[in-house]
């Protein structure tokens, strides 16, 4: 190097050894620190390939690059992102920004499996530098653009295992609405990320600014500073301030490790693709954050160490997409204030207009604002600047001498009050309140005025900021109550911007989420647009769209709640509807509908793997793959999966020990049943299977859930459930019966809601008589030691309805008994019990015990008072003598005076003997002396006596 740079920081160095030595007790540290940062300064400057500082979504970055580019055209622009998202970028163009370029991996290998799913992203704003040198290569011939830091496979491989996060919020970020989750759980990449790693240092830098948060600080002392200097300047000084964050960050030597392993990664990757290409680093521009740029590792610069090797990737698969981002997703993401991006914009849209550069915007770009119109001046400078591009290549000067001595020792440029502008943030604060519910007037904006030049003066400002308006509009304004759901704060950020949300367009789409809006495209409504649409689907008039609705009740199954949110119609098996209603926000969740693409090209696709990957998952039970079978047969209506899902379950039940997943087995069971019997000529050969296989399984099993703790009520009643109502199919099968019968008798169980079970049952397989349970209850009601548990043996009962219902009536008399016999202090505690039980298992025994309790009870209250209970009133034994007395009353009469009655029943007991008419004084019917048993049956159904 020529000796007339090499010098150019030798004033500053002596101003800084000189006020180390002041204000440092000890210089030695201070002047290590000091010196070091001139260092790093120079050392980046004087690098052949020019190192372009950033940081991440700064308005001050995006204009020096914008600039920067027009004048030295470079030929190669090396970018600090992942290296395997270049080929997403070009798909920028068909987005409205801001977008989030996405690396998604659902299926990991080589990490712990609970970090999956694995995702990185890296939004991009129209202010961002990022974006700018995107643009320019984009769509600049004979340029390139070149991604080098590390892929997304290396950002997890570089995580600490045990631990998988996203930076820490600050706590002065955004809430976690809406549209700060449109990143997820992702972990961003912080391109050009500057933000203080020492605590003290971000605390003090915020008290002497006299600045709430961070976002503010950096917006009045750098990107304010910033935006108006020259390149040189610019680049010196986010050198300058990368350097001292990174010299006085703490020691985390994790940190270290990472931050440094990075920079090492991105010369390597650029000193590969020089030597490959034989690029001159002069026709080159190298893009990363300050922090990385003052970098003093020995890989730095083209010259530098080729001892870093890259370790190869995993075997993960990842997929890219673009996913769409908005302001406060960045903010909550990266620890911005809230709102400090959308003034980032608008300061943006600020400095085009004032310094009249013009910016890159990828051609075609959706959503694009035109630029304000450059003022003439502005105009011509930059024209004249940009017709005589900086010279590059060998006989490039060196870089430009020292500006940061003259930057660092000027006093604060005082930017003049534009009231104009301040008047109108005013007005316009409280139309947006009052439109808000505040009882906002024009004495507030003056005093909303007057109060931000006040905190302006305070803070040591010209010009308020703002942050200054925003703090005296909430001062003014608000004061104590806030009554909508804005409250002022939120109402300023809106007014100077709002949160711009990004929509990823279609042609830059996954095929998945294409196919999605083609095959709902009959629905005529714009899908692709945020917000709630409301689809109305009149199938019985137009039968294309049930193709509609079968995509529709798939997003239902696959999507977050909201996207597709059924309001009129469901779907149940064996049923078709014929009207169905939905609302439908795919716009706002097009995010999940992009990550849909990465499992898939098709929906049906995604939805078969994920409910295999249930079935076959560790935690698989009979109940959840029972689901999976029907989920299967509601919305992929073919039966190839299903039966397979269903051999699964055969495989899960038989393997199980727990019965803790009875009651779910024996709805869905029984559910799938009554479909296949209605539906299909013969039961599937799974379900048949299924039957046999759960009967044997739950005999086994039935005498251990009697006694074990473990086991609740309802599991054991719905075991008996399965038992019972399958008997039938299973006992066709080949199960014997006698299996049932004897584990039903090695039941021996202490808890008195499994006793009232196990009664229930003894009943159902004829071991019992109601008498014997009957007597039963009585002498529980009669004895004071069982009175108090008596309760819990109602609560049995109830739970007996699900396994026999024929007890209905029995659990009706055995309830009114307990109301009418049973002390308050009993009675009162269990009536929630009660209410529990029924509520839980109410689906089934409710109405059974509704309808009984109507059948037997009378239905006026005038006849109550005379009311007797059936299992209280007497019984009349039947006449069964005088059918076989001669000449006897009643049944005989009856037949004797209708004998085309008898003729009838004697033609269906087989008997053609005719009608005989016996002489006076014998007896009356012939045939009914021969079938005595006959007759007493019939007397008793025709006259009941």
């Amino acid at each position: 190097m020529s000796g007339t740079n090499e010098g150019a920081f030798d004033a500053l160095r002596g101003q800084l050894e000189e006020a180390a030595a002041t204000f440092a007790d000890g210089p030695d540290a201070l002047k290590d620190i000091l010196l070091g940062i001139v260092d790093d300064v120079d050392r980046a400057v004087r690098e052949p390939l020019e190192i372009f500082p950033v940081c991440h979504h700064s308005p001050a970055s995006a204009i020096a690059m914008a600039r920067r580019l027009r004048e030295k055209r470079p030929k190669v622009v090396y970018l600090e992102l992942c290296e395997d998202m270049a080929p997403l970028l070009t798909e920028l163009r068909n987005c409205t920004l801001p977008v989030a370029v996405q690396s998604f991996a659902a299926e990991i290998e080589g990490f712990p499996a609970e970090w999956a799913p694995l995702s990185v992203v890296a939004p991009i704003t129209e202010a961002s530098a990022e974006y700018q040198a995107i643009a320019y290569t984009l769509d600049t011939p004979g340029t390139e653009l070149v991604l080098v830091d590390r892929s997304s496979d290396h950002v997890f491989q570089w995580e600490p295992r045990g631990t998988k996060s996203a930076e820490p919020a600050d706590p002065d970020a955004a809430p976690a609405d809406e549209e700060s989750a449109l990143h997820g759980d992702a972990v961003g990449l912080e391109i050009g990320d500057l933000r203080p790693r020492f605590a003290e240092l971000e605390e003090h830098l915020l008290r002497h600014g006299r600045v709430r948060h961070w976002s503010e600080w950096w917006h009045q002392y750098v990107e304010l500073p910033l935006g108006d200097c020259d390149h040189d300047t610019y680049r010196q000084v986010m050198l300058l301030i990368g350097s001292l964050f990174r010299r006085l960050a703490p020691g985390d030597p994790q940190r270290v490790r990472v931050d440094e392993d990075r920079e090492r990664y991105m010369w390597t990757r650029t000193r590969e693709h020089l030597a490959a290409t034989g690029t001159d680093p002069a026709d080159c521009l190298y893009v990363c954050g300050a922090f990385h740029a003052a970098s003093r590792v020995a890989e730095f610069g083209v010259h530098g160490a080729d001892t870093f090797e890259i370790t190869p990737r995993t075997a993960t698969t990842w997929q890219h997409g673009l996913i769409p981002s908005s302001h406060a997703a960045i903010e909550a993401q990266f620890g911005l204030a809230a709102g400090s991006v959308s003034i980032a914009a608008t300061v943006w849209a600020k400095n085009l207009s004032r310094t009249g550069v013009t910016p890159f915007r990828l051609t075609g770009q959706a959503g694009a604002k035109k630029t304000a119109k450059p003022k003439k001046s502005a105009a011509r400078a930059t024209a004249s600047t940009a017709v005589v591009p900086a010279a590059s290549g060998p006989s490039d000067p060196l870089p430009a001498a020292d500006r940061l001595t003259g930057f660092l020792g000027r006093p604060p440029v005082l930017d003049r009050l534009d009231e104009a502008e301040l008047l109108g943030w005013s007005v316009d604060v409280v139309r947006a309140a009052r439109r808000n519910g505040y009882l906002a007037s024009t004495a507030d904006a003056i005093s909303v005025f007057e109060t931000s030049i006040l905190l302006a003066g305070m803070r040591d400002r010209a010009k308020p900021t703002p942050y200054d308006f925003q703090d005296a509009a909430v001062t003014c304004i608000e004061k104590d109550t806030v009554p909508g759901r804005r409250d002022v704060r939120r109402i300023v950020e809106i007014m100077m911007g709002g949160d711009r949300i990004g929509k990823v367009g279609y042609d830059a789409l996954p095929p998945l989420a294409r196919d999605v809006h083609d095959r709902l495209a009959p629905l005529q409504l714009n899908l692709e647009q945020r917000g709630v649409r409301r689809a109305l689907l009149d199938i019985a008039a137009r039968p294309e769209l049930e193709r509609c609705a079968d995509v529709l009740w798939m997003l239902r199954y696959l999507m977050p709640p909201g996207a597709a949110r059924p309001i009129m119609g469901e779907r149940r098996l064996g049923e078709r509807a014929i009207q169905e209603s939905w609302d439908l926000s795919l716009g706002t969740h097009q995010r999940a509908l992009i990550e849909l693409g990465y499992e898939g090209v098709s929906i049906e696709q995604v939805l078969e793997q994920r409910l295999r990957r249930t079935a076959y998952g560790p935690h698989a039970t009979a109940a959840t793959v029972l689901e999976a079978v029907e989920d299967a047969t509601l919305y992929l209506r073919g039966r190839r999966l299903a039966d397979e899902l269903g051999t699964r379950a055969l495989e899960v039940l038989a393997t199980e020990r727990s019965v803790d997943g009875a009651p779910e087995v024996l709805r869905r069971v029984r559910r799938l049943l009554a479909y296949y019997r209605t539906s299909e000529p013969v039961l599937p050969a799974w379900i048949e299977s299924f039957v046999k296989t759960g009967y044997a399984h739950y005999c086994t099993l039935l005498p251990t859930a009697f006694t074990d703790e473990d086991a609740g009520v309802r599991q054991v009643a719905a075991m008996l459930g399965f038992l019972f109502s399958m008997e039938t199919l299973a006992l066709s099968l080949g199960c014997d019966r006698t299996q049932l019968e004897l584990a039903v008798g090695q039941s021996h169980p202490e808890e008195p809601a499994k006793v009232a079970l196990l009664w229930a049952a003894q009943v159902q397989l004829g071991v019992l008589s109601r008498a014997d349970l009957r007597a039963r209850c009585d002498d529980m009601l009669d004895n004071p030691m069982v009175l108090p548990a008596y309760p819990h043996y109602l609560s049995g009962f109830v739970h007996a309805l699900e396994p026999v219902p024929g007890l209905t009536d029995f659990v009706v008399e055995a309830v009114s008994n307990a109301f009418a016999r049973l002390p308050d202090p009993l009675l009162l505690p269990w009536l929630p019990t009660l209410i529990g039980t029924l509520r839980s298992g109410g689906a089934e025994s409710a109405p059974l015990l509704i309808r009984e309790a109507g059948r037997i009870f009378p239905g006026r209250l005038r006849a109550l008072d005379e009311w007797v209970p059936p299992w209280l009133a007497p019984s009349v034994p039947p006449a069964r003598s005088s059918a076989r007395r001669p000449g006897g009353a009643g049944g005989l009469a009856l037949l004797t005076a209708h004998p085309a009655t008898c003729d009838a029943v004697a033609r269906l007991l087989g008997c053609d003997d005719p009608w005989e008419t016996a002489e006076p004084g014998s007896p009356g019917v012939v045939l009914v002396g021969r079938h005595p048993d006959t007759a007493t049956a019939l007397a008793v159904l025709l006259d009941g006596s």
